[in-house]
C-alpha cells in the first residue's frame, strides 16, 4: 500500500497509471465502482500504452492529460448515475493483442470539504476479469459533428450526424453524451425502414456515465444511425466551433455495443452531416431540452472554474492489484482418432464448410527416388491410379470417417483445400495438376488446371504443385508452384491465368528466390497469402490482391525447414506451423504457435510418446484443435490445449490464487468473486464479404452475474491444498527438467503458452484519432481525453526412405511445355 499527499483544489482531476495485469488476452467482465457521490464527482477509466506517468499519480485536468498516446475510454461513472453493467458473457479484451498495456483511473473530485480532517480517500473501482474467452466483445460506436458552428446569440442550433451501417449486427446496452457549456439535448437512433426508434436521450449537463440503453434496439447491415445535438447560442458575443478546448465545442454521442466475437470490431465511428430531408423526420423529442437544476451542471466535465477556493490535503490510498493469470499448451489427444483410419502417406489436410476435417493422403502409391525422370515426369503411370479413397472426411471429435472419395482419381497427391461450396481443390505432383473435385461422392472432376502428367513453368503448366488455396470472397485461385517452379500464381474463378510472383524481401537487392514453396494460407481478416517456403525455412506473406510483400517470419528452431503453415484470426492472427528434418542444421521435429503480429513463438508442442517422422500437413478446426498429417508414419495427430500452470505477475502485485475463478483486478484488497460460464465461441475462418442479414436473430441482454456466497467453500478448500500442490508439482518439474535437459534444446519461448482459444478479431483500443490538427490549438484540455471516449506406428528406416526422398530432393525448373 502506498499513501501519497496532495495539496489541491476543488473540481481536481488526479489520475494513476496500473499496468494491465497479464501479457495474456482477458477480458473484463464488470466494472465496481467504490466511490461516493458526496467527494467524487465522476470516474473514467482508460486503456493505452503509454500512460503520462507510471510512478505516481498526477493532475491530469491540465494539459498533461491522461496518455501520451491515444487513450481508449472503457467506463464512465458519475454522481447520481447508474453504474454500468455488462451483459452476460460479454466482456472488453484486454491484453496481449488488445493494444493496451495499462489502465489509467481518473477521478474528479467535485466537492473536497470531506478532506478538511484529514480524510483517507479509498475510491476506485473494481474490474473482474477472466481469461476465458467471451462469446461477445464489447465495443463502442462513436456518432460524432465535427464541423458544426454555433452562432452567437442563435437560441437553437442543430448539429446532425447520420451513417449507414454496413457491419454485423451489434447490440448496444449503453450510451453516452457529451458536449461543453451549451449543449443542452443529445439524442441517438437507429433508423429502420424509415422508423426512427431511440437508443438513448440525455443532457450532456447531466453526470456523462454510461446510461442503459433502450434493449429492444439491435443494429443490422442496413440500418442508419443518427444523432443530434442541440446547442444554444445565447450569451456568446463570437461563433463557437467544434474542438478540444474549454471555449469550443463537441457532439459527441457513443453507443456501447456487443456483437459475436468472431465478427468484433472495437471501435467504429461516424461523422457525416445528416441530410435535412432525412432529419425532417426526426422525433420531436430530439428538440425538447432537458432542464437541469444548477446543482447538477456539470461544469467540470469540460473544466469550468471552480467556485470553491479553499485548499485541502488528501491523503489518496492507491491498492494494489490482484490478477490470476492461467497459460494454456497444446497437448496431444492419445485417444484420437478412436479407431484405425487405413491412411498411406498423408500430403493434405483441410476443413470443410461444416467443420469437418478432410484428409488427403495417397493409399498404396509412394513417392520414391524413382517416381520421377531428371525432366519431372511422373515414371510410375503404369501403376494406375489409386484406387482408395484418397479423401477421406472425418469428424473431428472422434475420428470416424464420415465420407470417402477420390477413387481412381490421383496419382500421388499432396494439398487440398475446401471452398465455400465444400467443393475440393487438390494438387497431384505427379498429374501436374490442381483439380477442382466435387464432394458428392460422385467422384466428379470440375475443373483442371495445368496439362496432365506434362510438367512446364508457362502460364498454363505447373511444375509438381504443391497447394492450392481460394479466396471465398472474390474465388481467386492461389497455387503454390511447387518443386521444380519457384512461384505462387493466381488465377481467376473461371481459371484464367492472372498474374504471378516469387518470393518477396524488404531488401530487393538480396532477394532469395523461392526454395519449394510448400504449402499456402489465406489471410482472409488481413487480406494476404502466406506461403511456408519449405527448403528456405522460412514464412512469407504478401498482400493477396497485388503480391506485394508484408512480412517474413524466420526462427531459429524452424532449422531451416518449414513444411506448412495454417491460420487463425485469434487475436491479432496466430500461425500454426510444422517443421522438418533438416541435415544441416538438426533441431526437434514440432509444431509452432506463432504471433503473427509480434512473430514471437507462442507454444510448440508434439506427440506425446512418439516423435513426429515428417508432419506434412498442418489445420487448426473452428473448436481450437490442431490436427497435424504426418507422411512418414502415415498418422493424423490431434491436439487440443490444456491448461499448463498458474502464472503469477509479481511487480508489486498482490495475487490471490482461486481456481475456477474468474481472475479478479481491483483497487480494493477486499474482493468479491463469482463463477462465469466458460463458453469458447467458434470463429469462421473464412470471412464473408456481408453478413447473413435474415440469418442473424436479435439477443436480449441476459441476466447479471450470480453474487458468490456459494463459492466460499470452494475458495477455502482450494487456498489450503494449493500449497501442497505447488510444492508437489515444483518438485516434479524440476526433476523432469534435470531429466530432459540433456534431450533437447531449451524453449524459453514455449513456456509462454497460448491464453485459450480465443475466437474472434481482436479487440484493440476503443480510439477515436487525431480528428482535430495541432495548428488550431486544440489539446487535451476539455477533450475528457474519450472521443471514443492416428494410429502411430515405430519408425522403420527402410520404410520411411520413399517418402523423405520427396521431402529432401528438389529438382530443377524443367524447360517450358507447350
Amino acid at each position: 500500500m502506498s499513501l501519497f499527499s496532495l495539496i489541491f483544489q476543488s473540481d481536481t482531476y488526479l489520475c494513476m497509471a496500473f499496468p494491465v495485469p497479464t501479457r495474456q488476452d482477458a477480458y473484463i467482465v464488470d466494472f465496481i465502482p467504490l466511490a461516493s457521490m458526496d467527494t467524487v464527482h465522476h470516474m473514467l477509466l482508460f486503456g493505452c500504452q503509454t500512460p503520462v506517468s507510471t510512478n505516481s499519480f498526477w493532475d491530469c485536468g491540465s494539459v498533461q492529460g491522461t496518455c501520451e498516446d491515444e487513450a481508449a475510454i472503457m467506463y464512465a461513472w458519475a454522481r447520481n448515475a447508474p453504474p454500468t453493467k455488462l451483459p452476460k458473457d460479454v466482456g472488453f479484451k484486454v491484453g496481449r493483442s488488445s493494444g493496451m498495456s495499462y489502465f489509467v483511473l481518473q477521478i474528479h473530485y467535485g466537492d473536497i470539504s470531506a478532506f478538511k480532517d484529514h480524510h483517507r480517500d479509498c475510491s476506485g473501482l473494481t474490474l473482474r476479469m477472466t481469461s476465458r474467452p467471451q462469446p461477445f466483445i464489447a465495443g463502442i460506436y462513436l456518432l460524432m459533428s465535427v464541423d458544426t458552428v454555433i452562432l452567437p446569440g442563435q437560441r437553437v442550433t442543430d448539429a446532425d450526424v447520420a451513417c449507414d451501417y454496413t457491419s454485423y449486427p451489434i447490440y448496444p446496452f449503453a450510451f453516452r453524451t457529451h458536449t461543453h457549456r451549451l449543449g443542452k439535448v443529445v439524442s441517438g437512433y437507429r433508423i429502420r425502414d424509415g422508423k426512427w426508434t431511440l437508443i438513448g436521450r440525455q443532457s450532456p449537463q447531466l453526470p456523462q456515465a454510461f446510461y442503459p440503453a433502450n434493449k429492444q434496439v439491435t443494429v443490422k447491415y442496413g440500418d442508419t444511425l443518427a444523432a443530434r445535438c442541440v446547442f444554444t447560442g445565447e450569451g456568446k458575443t463570437s461563433k463557437t466551433y467544434i474542438g478540444g478546448t474549454s471555449d469550443d465545442e463537441m457532439c459527441n454521442f457513443y453507443i456501447m455495443y456487443y456483437m459475436e466475437s468472431r465478427h468484433a470490431i472495437p471501435y467504429m465511428n461516424c461523422m457525416e452531416m445528416g441530410s435535412e430531408e432525412l432529419f425532417q423526420h426526426i422525433p420531436p423529442e430530439a428538440n425538447v431540452p432537458i432542464n437541469v437544476s444548477p446543482s447538477h451542471m456539470n461544469s467540470v466535465m469540460h473544466l469550468g472554474q471552480s467556485t470553491d477556493d479553499r485548499d485541502y490535503a488528501v491523503v489518496l490510498d492507491t491498492n494494489k492489484l490482484e490478477t490470476v493469470d492461467q497459460d494454456y499448451h497444446f497437448e496431444q489427444v492419445s485417444a484420437w482418432p478412436q479407431s484405425s483410419l487405413q491412411l498411406g502417406q498423408v500430403s493434405g489436410l483441410a476443413l470443410d464448410s461444416d467443420s469437418n476435417l478432410v484428409i488427403f493422403h495417397r493409399g498404396d502409391h509412394h513417392w520414391g527416388a524413382d517416381s520421377f525422370n531428371n525432366q519431372a515426369r511422373y515414371q510410375q503411370r503404369s501403376l494406375g491410379p489409386i484406387q482408395q479413397s484418397a479423401i477421406l472426411v472425418v469428424d473431428p471429435s472422434k475420428g470416424s470417417i464420415l465420407k470417402a472419395s477420390g477413387r481412381n482419381m490421383f496419382f500421388l497427391p499432396h494439398g487440398i483445400t475446401a471452398d465455400k461450396e465444400n467443393n475440393y481443390w487438390v494438387t497431384d505432383v505427379a498429374l501436374h495438376q490442381v483439380l477442382k473435385v466435387s464432394s458428392d461422392g460422385k467422384d466428379k472432376t470440375l475443373m483442371a488446371l495445368g496439362e496432365a502428367f506434362i510438367p512446364g513453368s508457362d502460364n498454363n503448366h505447373f511444375c509438381q504443385p504443391t497447394d492450392v488455396a481460394v479466396d471465398t470472397e472474390s474465388g481467386n485461385i492461389f497455387v503454390s508452384d511447387g518443386y521444380c517452379n519457384a512461384r505462387i500464381i493466381k488465377f481467376s474463378a473461371d481459371g484464367k491465368y492472372l498474374s504471378e510472383w516469387g518470393a518477396g524481401s524488404s531488401d530487393r537487392r538480396r532477394r532469395i528466390p523461392f526454395h519449394i514453396p510448400h504449402s499456402l494460407v489465406l489471410l482472409p481478416d488481413k487480406k494476404e497469402i502466406c506461403v511456408a517456403d519449405r527448403e528456405n525455412g522460412r514464412i512469407q506473406c504478401f498482400i493477396a490482391e497485388t503480391g506485394e510483400f508484408v512480412k517474413e517470419i524466420k526462427k531459429d528452431e524452424f532449422g531451416g525447414e518449414v513444411f506448412a503453415i495454417s491460420y487463425s484470426p485469434t487475436g491479432d492472427g496466430l500461425i500454426f506451423a510444422v517443421n522438418g528434418e533438416s541435415l544441416s542444421r538438426p533441431v526437434p521435429i514440432r509444431g509452432f504457435v506463432i504471433d503473427y503480429s509480434t512473430k514471437d513463438i507462442l507454444d510448440t508442442f508434439s506427440p506425446n510418446k512418439k516423435e513426429f517422422k515428417m508432419p506434412h500437413d498442418i489445420a487448426e478446426t473452428r473448436d481450437g484443435s490442431v490436427f497435424v498429417g504426418d507422411a512418414s508414419s502415415k498418422s493424423v495427430y490431434k491436439f487440443t490445449t490444456e491448461k499448463l500452470h498458474h502464472s503469477v505477475k509479481k511487480a508489486g502485485i498482490e495475487v490471490q490464487e482461486l481456481e475456477e475463478m474468474d481472475a479478479v483486478v481491483q483497487t480494493k484488497v477486499k474482493q468479491d468473486t463469482s463463477k462465469t460460464a466458460a463458453i469458447q465461441e467458434k470463429q469462421t475462418v473464412v470471412q464473408k464479404t456481408q453478413p447473413q442479414l435474415e440469418a442473424d436473430k436479435e439477443r436480449k441482454s441476459p441476466a447479471k452475474l450470480n453474487k458468490g456466497e456459494r463459492v466460499l467453500p470452494v475458495i477455502i478448500t482450494t487456498l489450503l491444498l494449493i500449497p501442497l500442490v505447488v510444492v508437489i508439482s515444483i518438485g516434479v518439474f524440476i526433476s523432469w527438467r534435470k531429466k530432459n535437459q540433456h534431450e533437447v534444446k531449451s524453449e524459453p519461448s514455449s513456456v509462454r503458452g497460448i491464453l485459450g482459444k480465443i475466437r474472434g478479431k481482436a479487440v484493440g483500443s476503443l480510439n477515436l484519432g487525431n480528428f482535430f490538427p495541432s495548428h488550431k490549438g486544440y489539446s487535451r484540455q476539455g477533450f475528457d481525453q474519450l472521443s471514443t471516449e492416428g494410429s502411430d506406428q515405430e519408425r522403420n528406416d527402410e520404410d520411411s526412405s520413399d517418402s523423405e526422398n520427396e521431402e529432401y530432393s528438389a529438382l530443377p525448373p524443367p524447360q517450358s511445355s507447350s
